[in-house]
Order: structure tokens, then sequence, then C-alpha cells
């Protein structure tokens, strides 16, 4: 089983591919099949046991000296890794801890001087963590890094997430257009390879623009299709997030009966991140419900939703997600 593998494993093939791993000789052996196990179950949804086994294989892993094991697997494994640990990290609702996994992580694969595994971290980890974080200087510097190694190397697959990555930037910035041009080339490139990872990484951005520019049933589309093909991969790592958004566009929409079939979805959202504990994509959820219920006039209901999840919280304060929830406790006081 390879990392191109892990996004649309099937649970039972986790369960087969733990007995293989165990019952392999060499330690390391079992160590990377820990690690895939982990990954697989972070696209699963089921975050806090692929912590344990990223966890476990960091704790125990002991690298080859000649390197066999970045030939055998073609990336350094400590490295990707860290790379996950840093996604899940972030999802539990620990962003500080999340981006210090990931700078090790970048250290580390620069340091080995291998440049596949470098580009390894920044696609995976670096680039989507300072995105999510709203750190969007730190993610302009590790996205021209992904853009530069990729394209000095002629790696066009991690040119292709490069790229995407940058649209996402562009449009966090504010230039949607620029940035869904570049973001459509980026998906483009990339293809069909590790589709469905790569349609929900960058779907949750790519339908917002749409939404900010009013094309919101084009975005509803989307979605539609997304959340479709999540329940049937069984890839359920970003769901709370796509029910989240389409809440939000719901209520962009106007229509009749928006609000109540956006609160429906907001609840949605927010028992999938609990049921993951992912404590980041609650917080999203319960910003967007609280603004909903202060809207209608039910600031008390708003706060009691949303202090409590806030409240959870023991480290980055200074990222963009908290600032708004923040903001929006304040103005429901």
């Amino acid at each position: 089983m390879t990392d191109a593998a892990t996004s649309s494993i099937d649970p039972d093939e986790v369960a087969r591919f733990s007995a293989l791993a165990a019952s392999r000789s060499d330690p390391n052996d079992r160590l990377v099949g820990e690690r895939l196990i982990g990954t697989s179950q972070h696209f699963l949804g089921e975050q806090p046991s692929a912590r344990r086994h990223l966890e476990h294989m960091l704790s125990n892993y002991v690298p080859p000296v000649r390197k066999s094991h970045i030939i055998r697997f073609q990336s350094d494994q400590r490295v990707a890794a860290r790379a996950f640990l840093g996604r899940i990290l972030w999802l539990q609702g620990f962003p500080a801890q999340a981006m210090g996994a990931i700078e090790r992580a970048v250290n580390d694969a620069s340091a080995s001087n291998h440049v596949v595994s470098l580009c390894y971290v920044l696609a995976h980890g670096a680039c989507q963590i300072s995105l999510w974080t709203g750190d969007l200087a730190i993610a302009d510097h590790y996205v021209e890094m992904l853009i530069d190694i990729s394209t000095r190397h002629s790696l066009a697959r991690w040119r292709a997430f490069g790229l995407s990555h940058q649209g996402v930037l562009a449009i966090k910035r504010g230039d949607i257009a620029a940035g869904l041009r570049r973001l459509t080339s980026g998906l483009g490139e990339l293809g069909d390879a590790n589709s469905s990872f790569r349609f929900s990484m960058y779907l949750s951005d790519m339908v917002e623009a749409l939404g900010r520019i009013g094309r919101v049933g084009q975005g509803l589309s989307a979605l539609e299709v997304a959340i479709e093909q999540a329940e049937e991969t069984e890839e359920r790592w970003s769901i709370a997030e796509l029910l989240r958004i389409k809440g939000e566009l719901l209520l962009s929409q106007g229509a009749p009966g928006a609000a109540a079939e956006a609160e429906e979805q907001f609840r949605r959202a927010l028992d999938r991140a609990r049921r993951q504990g992912a404590l980041s994509w609650e917080l999203r959820a319960a910003t967007s419900f609280a603004r909903l219920l202060r809207d209608q006039g039910r600031s008390g209901e708003g706060t009691e939703l949303l202090q409590p999840v806030y409240d959870r919280f023991t480290e980055g304060f200074d990222t963009v997600d908290l600032k708004a929830a923040k903001s929006l406790l304040h103005d429901l006081h």
C-alpha cells in the first residue's frame, strides 16, 4: 500500500494491513505500517486513533544509516509522518503544535537534501496548515518554496500542488478571479491522480470563492458531489467543513427557508466534527451557527453554543478562526 492509496482505503483494509504490519520481523517495517495506518485513519476522519499511530511511529522509528528507507518508500518516513501529524494536530485544535511539527519536518527534509521528501511535506502539510491558520505570509513562503523546487527539478505533480495552493492563497488575499484561475489550472495539472484527496483538499476554498462572486448554484452543485463522494469513499476527514460551507452558501442564496436549512447543515457539521474529535472544524461550524443565531435575535443561544467550544482551546489565539470567534463572542455579549 502506497501513500497514493491511503486516501480511499477501506476500514477493513486498514485492519488487514495492521495485521500484516504486525507480522513483519523488521521493527521498522511495522512502524512504516503504523504510519500508513495513521495516514489512512486521518482520511477516514478518525483523528485520535490516527494521531496515536503516527506518534508511536515517530517515537520508535530508527531510520537506516544508508537512507535505504527513502529509496524503498520514495520519501523520508519521519518527514511523511510529521506532515500528517501536523494536519491532525491542527484539526484537534492545536495550531501552534501543528506548525511546530511542520517546521521540524521541513527542516528535516531540507537537511536530508531529498527533494521529494521536501515537496511532500510542503504540499501535504506546510502550505495547507499555514493557510488554515491564516498566516498568509508564511503560507506564501512555503508555496513559493514548493513551486520553485518542483519547477527546478521538473516534478510536475508537486508543481501542480504548488499552483493549487497558490490559487487558494490568492483567494484568501481577496483576488478571487485570479485565485480561481490558478486553482483550476493546478487541479487540472494534477489530473486524476489522488483525485478524491485533491478534490476535498481544495474544494472548500474554491466553493467559498464561488459564493463570494455570486456563483452560489455552481458552488452548491460541487458541494453535493463532494459530500456524496466523501460518504461513498469514506474519506470523511473534511466533511464537517463541507457541510458548514453548504450552510453558508444556502444563507447567501437567500431562498425561502434558507435559514432553517442552513441551521440543519450547521448542526450536521457540528455533529461530524465532534464525533471525529476535530475541534477546529467544530469551532468553524459553531461560529457560523452562532452568527446565524445572532442575526435572528437569538444571541443568548449563540453564546451558549460558541463559548464552550472556544474555551476548549489552549493555544493559537492569534489564528484567524479563533480571532473571528472571539470577535463574534464580543458581539453576542
